[in-house]
């Protein structure tokens, strides 16, 4: 049985460790995730029936501090918090650099600043991308004068506030903290948690984070990505709750 890696722990909710490669809750059965594991350890307790609520999520294969709640009621005000952005989650990150550039000159942007774009995820293939601004245009423009010249009753936007592959918009704030010969590392702040968020807006940069073959290159490993930071009201105390970890599938020095 696996144990999970306590941070803290009271009557509303745990903050633990997760490791890279096990999902934060997942629907195939036999496969554990962080959700079955801390079930397991909240029942061992014997102090009636086990809850784990999920607040927020890492993607599989990255590593973090992460919170989950142990009652309906700390998940609810622990959701709104998620909801309303006063909940803080910070990363590192290791980007891939074009052999000889820095990161400004592979970018054009600067050391410290702002990616917001829109970002569309496509669930068969389980993967976000990044839509640029005259594709949006057309596909409203392709809403509002049918080829056929013709509007159906029928017929709606192919991307609509119900659909999975919906087009939201992703913000996130950056600093580079070092960089050498052929990577860099990267303080991210997150202000908005779509799929694949930090991997799909750094790979459209042109410097996909070191190990990932989904959004980059070919080459063995995990992401170096670490959610290395969490911040929160606790939801019964009023607490202001600090927790941070360092990263440890991946070296910080570059």
């Amino acid at each position: 049985m696996i144990q999970p890696e306590i941070l803290y722990e009271d009557a509303q909710l745990i903050i633990c460790y997760k490791p890279a490669g096990i999902a934060t809750q997942t629907k195939k059965l036999g496969q554990k995730d962080m959700v079955s594991i801390l079930l397991n350890h909240v029942a061992q307790e014997g102090t009636g029936q086990p809850f784990i609520g999920v607040v927020h999520r890492l993607d599989q294969p990255v590593e973090g501090v992460m919170v989950f709640a142990k009652t309906k009621q700390a998940a609810a005000k622990l959701s709104a918090q998620v909801k309303d952005h006063s909940f803080g989650k910070k990363y590192y990150a290791k980007v891939r650099l074009p052999e000889g550039k820095t990161f400004e000159q592979a970018t054009g942007h600067e050391k410290t600043g702002t990616l917001q774009d829109w970002i569309q995820f496509e669930p068969k293939e389980n993967k976000s991308c990044v839509i640029e601004q005259k594709q949006r245009e057309n596909e409203r423009e392709d809403i509002r004068h049918p080829a056929d010249g013709k509007r159906s009753q029928l017929q709606k936007p192919r991307h609509t506030a119900t659909s999975q592959n919906k087009i939201q918009e992703a913000v996130l704030d950056y600093q580079v903290i070092r960089q050498g010969e052929g990577s860099a590392l990267l303080d991210i702040t997150l202000h908005t948690g779509r799929h694949h968020q930090i991997r799909v807006q750094l790979a459209h940069l042109g410097t996909p984070i070191c190990g990932d073959h989904k959004y980059g290159k070919a080459e063995r490993g995990t992401p170096a990505l670490c959610s290395y930071h969490i911040d929160f009201v606790h939801p019964v105390s009023g607490k202001e709750m600090t927790y941070e970890i360092s990263p440890r599938n991946f070296e910080t020095e570059c």
